[in-house]
């Protein structure tokens, strides 16, 4: 197994709210998430939720590997639940969520979960890339921010019109009609994406938050083929670096308007022979 990964809080100094680890045959790519301008309702925070909740779903994917991957994830919710809901609000309307990448290769098959705005890149040995990503929050999002993309990234109004949109996405999150991700109630692991794809077909694996993958899918600076060119030349560190210059040559977002001018991005990139 040949794993390189890479990570970046959005700024220097700044708590890293992306996850990601790799064990033999297995990995898993978490991105946290609140509501802007809100307090979580737990006082461990985002970082501590998806750092939590993926190194548990990690170690039980690993030690049960014929369980499926979203009765793994939602045991793990529930183990995180019983971590703090006796010292955290967690009907808190900001209370922790998290997106999750896990993928599990066992008996020639590689098993996927993908929940959230995190994307799974597969390639195959001819150079073929499948992105499977979670389109339900894009959706909702879509229909909502309108407001947000009109106004100059990081501008108090922006600012204003963010936490509106962040706090009306709140009021769709894991229930039907708008979107699901990791949070309090593990019923949301049961509206995943999952599937498998033969193992020897694949040439690499890779997991990106939407941190990472914004070269191709916002600033379509790349195609997915040139991303896995980056990746396979240079490595995760490299992309994001591109990432990072895309972004500094567009502070205010009006090229590209988005929710944050830079944000946390994280890359692991699973070679297969």
């Amino acid at each position: 197994m040949n794993v390189a990964l890479a990570s970046l809080p959005a700024e220097p100094g700044q708590a890293n709210e992306d996850f990601a680890a790799a064990a033999a045959g297995a990995a898993v790519l978490l991105d946290g998430a609140g509501v802007a301008g809100a307090e979580t309702g737990c006082t461990h925070g985002i970082a501590w939720f998806s750092s939590t909740l993926g190194g548990l779903l990690l170690s039980t994917m690993t030690a049960h590997p014929a369980q499926p991957l979203a009765e793994c994830l939602a045991d793990s919710i529930r183990v995180v639940r019983s971590l703090h809901e006796d010292s955290c609000d967690l009907s808190y309307r900001a209370s922790p969520t998290s997106t999750v990448v896990a993928v599990r290769a066992d008996a020639g098959a590689l098993e996927y979960l993908v929940l959230g705005d995190s994307t799974l890149l597969l390639a195959d040995h001819d150079g073929k890339t499948t992105a499977i990503t979670d389109q339900r929050l894009d959706e909702v999002g879509k229909r909502l921010r309108g407001p947000v993309d009109a106004l100059a990234t990081g501008s108090p109004e922006h600012a204003a019109a963010l936490a509106e949109y962040r706090d009306s996405l709140t009021g769709l999150r894991n229930r039907p009609g708008g979107f699901w991700i990791a949070g309090p109630h593990p019923q949301a692991a049961g509206h995943a994406l999952v599937g498998a794809v033969p193992l020897d077909t694949l040439a690499s694996v890779t997991l990106l938050s939407d941190g990472a993958t914004r070269l191709v899918d916002s600033f379509e600076l790349a195609t997915w083929e040139g991303m896995l060119a980056v990746l396979g030349l240079s490595g995760p560190a490299e992309l994001i670096h591109r990432v990072r210059a895309a972004e500094a040559d567009d502070p205010d977002g009006r090229r590209w308007p988005r929710g944050k001018a830079q944000d946390d991005a994280t890359v692991v990139h699973w070679t297969l022979s």
